[in-house]
C-alpha cells in the first residue's frame, strides 16, 4: 500500500521514473572518431585565407590515435573556422558545428582522395558518421564552386587490404556509398548535413580494410565530426542503447540523445 502511495503521488507530480527495458544489443566496436579539433601542436599554419594547405593531414592529425596514419593524394587541406581572412569575412558557421577546424578538399582540378586503414575483424559492416558542407576558397586558385552553388557529392568506397598498410586504395573494391549535401551560394558558410553510411565489408581477407574519401561533384566541400565503427548492423556507430530506464515528465518522453563526439550548438 504504501509503494501504491508513492506512486501515486509521483503520478500527481507529473513526475516519474519509468523502466524501459531493451532487447536489442548494440554490439559496434568505435574504429576512430575525429572532430579535427585539436591538430598536433604547432601544426595548423595558415599559410592564407585561414586555409592550411602545405602541411598534409599526417602533420595535423596523424597519431591521433598513436600509430594512426592517413594516405592522401594530392592535397586536403584543413581550415580555420571563425578566422577573418577568407572571402574578407572569415568562414561562418551559423550551425556552430564545426568547431574551430575543418578538413577540405577538391572535385575538380584535380582529384584529392583520402585513406583511412582499419582492421574491422569478423563484423560485416564499416558504419561512418560524418558532417559534409560545400564551402569554397577566395585563393589558391579558387573559387571552385559554380556561380549559385552546387551540391557536393561524396563517394565513401572499402577496399580489401590483406597487407595491412596505409594507402588511398588496396585491392578489390567491397563496397561503396554516395553521400549529398546541400548546395548553397554562400561560398563563405559552411551548410552541414549528417549523414551515416554502411559499407558491407563481405569478401576481406583478413578484416583489413581502407576507406576511401573522394569529392565527386561540387568543386570543394568539407567534412567534420567522424565516427567510425565495425559492426554487424548496419549503420550502427556505437550509439548508447535505449537505457533500462527513462525519465517520463508528464505523459510526455523527453528522449534520450545517442551519445558521439561532436560539436554542434
Amino acid at each position: 500500500m504504501k509503494a501504491r502511495g508513492r506512486m501515486k503521488k509521483l503520478l500527481m507530480s507529473g513526475l516519474f521514473f519509468a523502466c524501459i527495458p531493451y532487447s536489442e544489443g548494440y554490439a559496434a566496436t568505435t574504429l576512430y572518431t575525429q572532430d579535427f579539433e585539436n591538430p598536433n601542436a604547432g601544426a595548423f599554419v595558415n599559410d592564407s585565407g585561414d586555409v592550411n594547405i602545405f602541411n598534409p593531414i599526417n602533420a595535423l592529425y596523424g597519431g591521433q590515435p598513436a600509430g594512426f596514419q592517413f594516405a592522401q593524394t594530392f592535397t586536403v587541406e584543413t581550415l580555420r573556422i571563425g578566422g577573418t581572412q577568407a572571402w574578407g569575412t572569415g568562414f561562418l558557421d551559423p550551425q556552430a558545428r564545426g568547431g574551430n577546424y575543418a578538413i577540405s578538399m577538391l572535385s575538380s582540378v584535380q582529384n584529392d582522395l583520402l585513406g583511412l586503414s582499419f582492421n574491422i575483424g569478423t563484423h560485416k559492416y564499416l558504419n561512418f558518421q560524418m558532417d559534409v558542407s560545400s564551402i569554397d576558397l577566395d585563393r589558391w586558385g579558387g573559387p571552385f564552386v559554380a556561380s549559385g552553388g552546387v551540391a557536393p557529392v561524396f563517394r565513401f568506397s572499402l577496399f580489401d587490404n590483406p597487407g595491412g598498410g596505409t594507402g588511398v586504395t588496396g585491392g578489390t573494391l567491397l563496397s561503396f556509398a554516395d553521400v549529398t549535401g546541400t548546395a548553397t551560394a554562400l561560398k563563405n558558410t559552411f551548410d552541414w548535413t549528417n549523414h551515416i553510411i554502411a559499407l558491407d565489408a563481405t569478401g576481406n581477407t583478413n578484416g583489413n580494410v581502407i576507406l576511401q574519401i573522394d569529392e565527386l561533384q561540387g568543386g570543394y566541400a568539407a567534412l567534420d565530426n567522424f565516427v567510425i565503427a565495425a559492426s554487424d548492423k548496419p549503420g550502427d556507430v556505437g550509439q548508447v542503447p535505449l537505457p533500462a530506464a527513462a525519465w517520463l515528465f508528464g505523459s510526455g518522453l523527453l528522449g534520450l540523445l545517442a551519445l558521439r563526439p561532436s560539436k554542434r550548438g
